[in-house]
């Protein structure tokens, strides 16, 4: 029987009349033989107005374990009013919060910013299951959690996102449904855009990386928990149908779930182009990059600064480049001369959990300080971090920051 795991955001359950449409839909999918469990957040808005009063009535005199039970009640106020609006259409449904014994979500005691125990969040989801095996729809709180000593904590803003995919994970469901206030992921910002254009489909690492960029239509965190098995997409309220199509999550892949290290098994050079104030002249970049892409040489990386544009390719290509880039540096009046430098090596590190591990770099470059080992250049996304050492220095570097990983 297939499995479905439906959350619901807060715009999408926003008044009486969106919540009684969602709850429709939800009973569609049921009616058709599915199970279902439903994540719900705060009704829209409701979780800002809470912390406002907080903050008026108390200012910083309020404790995290206040706060928490406080912004808490948004989230237990949507389940008990989905779970009644399901039950107002002929079918059984419960709503599970953090006080009742079936609730899945176990965490640490970090009260604010707590970190999900993954194996008890399992064990603990086995009793959805139970309920839905009787015919039930269970209505979880999103966001929310529970520590070993039963206080409650919360996941960190946009947690109900974690709380769908993490269920869907532990649930082995079939599909997990996120219901926004867009159709989909669009190609920017349609606020910003008229133009943007709903995508049919994303992949879990471009979806990372659109938004920890500042796109709000999915938490970044909570795509650790994407299980590539499980269909995933976001749709909009506005269909009240959870068969619509949105936009298709695909992935991750599997080299992306993994900590991965590599060593550049080729040695890669430094070619410097020098010219004042070039970081302020518009098109600098783009012709120096293009004439490389018209000759078919790839740039592993690019570094900016002031008065200079640091390029790395491929040693092999070193010579080639630097010929065609020196015929750029002598027709450009914003450029004034350039440089081949030396060898150096390329360090890659990859890892789903680098998103949210503070202080990842400073673990990964600390042993290479110890060793006197220089590093030429560093660069770093929400997934991964490149480091460029001397060529000599290139083996030694790669066990290092392999043994961090490990």
């Amino acid at each position: 029987m297939e499995l479905i795991v439906a959350k619901f955001g807060g715009t999408s359950i926003g008044n009486g009349k969106r919540i009684k449409k969602a709850a429709q839909a939800v009973v569609n999918e049921y009616m058709k033989g599915k199970k279902i469990v439903v994540v719900v957040s705060a009704i829209n808005k409701t979780t800002d107005e809470l912390l406002h009063i907080v903050d008026e009535a108390m200012e910083d005199a309020v404790t995290e374990k206040q706060l928490a039970e406080i912004v808490s009640m948004g989230e237990m106020t949507s389940v008990r009013i989905f779970a009644s609006a399901i039950e107002s259409l002929g079918v059984k449904s419960e709503y599970i919060d953090p006080f009742m014994e079936q609730w899945p979500i176990i965490t640490d005691n970090s009260l604010l910013s707590a970190k999900v125990d993954f194996k008890a969040t399992e064990d603990k989801s086995l009793d959805l299951m139970k309920m839905m095996d009787q015919g039930i729809i269970p209505v979880v709180c999103g966001f929310l959690g529970k520590d070993p000593q039963g206080y409650i904590t919360t996941l960190g803003r946009g947690g109900s996102d974690i709380t769908a995919f993490l269920l869907g994970h532990c649930l082995n469901a079939d599909d997990v449904v996120i219901v926004t206030d867009v159709g989909g992921v669009m190609s920017t910002d349609p606020n910003k855009l008229q133009s943007a254009q709903k995508l049919d489909k994303i992949s879990v690492e471009e979806m990372r990386d659109l938004a920890t960029h500042g796109a709000q239509v999915l938490h970044p965190h909570a795509l650790k928990y994407k299980d590539p098995k499980i269909n995933a997409k976001i749709i909009g309220f506005d269909h009240g149908d959870l068969s619509a199509r949105g936009t298709e999550i695909l992935g991750p892949s599997k080299n992306e779930m993994l900590k991965t290290t590599t060593l550049n098994s080729e040695p890669i050079s430094v070619i410097a182009v020098v010219g004042e104030e070039i970081l302020n002249k518009p098109g600098v970049l783009a012709e120096l990059t293009d004439i490389l892409s018209e000759n078919e040489i790839n740039i592993f990386g690019i570094s900016t600064g002031q008065n200079s544009i640091t390029l790395f390719v491929n040693k092999k290509h070193a010579d080639d480049a630097h010929r065609i880039l020196h015929e750029v540096v002598v027709k450009n009046e914003n450029l004034s001369s350039l440089s081949l430098g030396r060898e150096i090596a390329m360090i890659s590190i990859a890892s789903p959990d680098f998103i949210d591990t503070p202080g990842i770099i400073s673990d990964i470059t600390e042993p290479l300080r110890a060793n006197d080992l220089n590093i030429v250049e560093i660069s770093s996304s929400q997934t991964s971090v490149v480091i460029f050492v001397e060529w000599k220095d290139g083996e030694k570097a790669y066990e290092l920051v392999r043994s961090v990983l490990e």
